[in-house]
């Protein structure tokens, strides 16, 4: 008897073990037209200054970012609560949180270098 009729694959003809859900075309097409929607739209608000105030736009940046995030997670890693019991619904809490930490944290430091970096010349004109 050979190993395949000897263990039956429980999980059909292509042996998905884990039982995520998978890609379509569609699915990967649609993530990848959000990706670079949401590329082009930051691109296009710092290069026409749109926004006029520099806080604004990376406000708009950081949010357009996290979404972005989402967008990659749902569309390309297939993250959503109905897949590995919840866990892949718990990864995105905890990358959520991450990501909220490292943005803040890097406006913090950015905005403090350049507060703390300037001349001193350049605070009195």
């Amino acid at each position: 008897m050979s190993r395949s009729q000897n263990h039956a694959e429980p999980h059909g003809e292509h042996g998905d073990a884990h039982g995520g859900p998978h890609g379509s075309l569609r699915g990967y097409i649609t993530g990848f037209v959000l990706s670079v929607i949401l590329t082009a739209i930051p691109f296009w608000l710092v290069m026409n200054d749109v926004l006029g105030h520099a806080t604004l736009t990376a406000l708009v940046i950081m949010g357009l970012a996290a979404v972005q995030i989402v967008v990659h997670m749902v569309y390309f890693l297939h993250m959503n609560g109905r897949s590995e019991g919840g866990w892949s619904m718990m990864a995105l809490i905890f990358t959520i949180i991450i990501v909220v930490i490292v943005l803040s944290g890097s406006l913090w430091v950015m905005y403090h270098l350049n507060a703390n970096m300037m001349p001193s010349d350049m605070h009195r004109m």
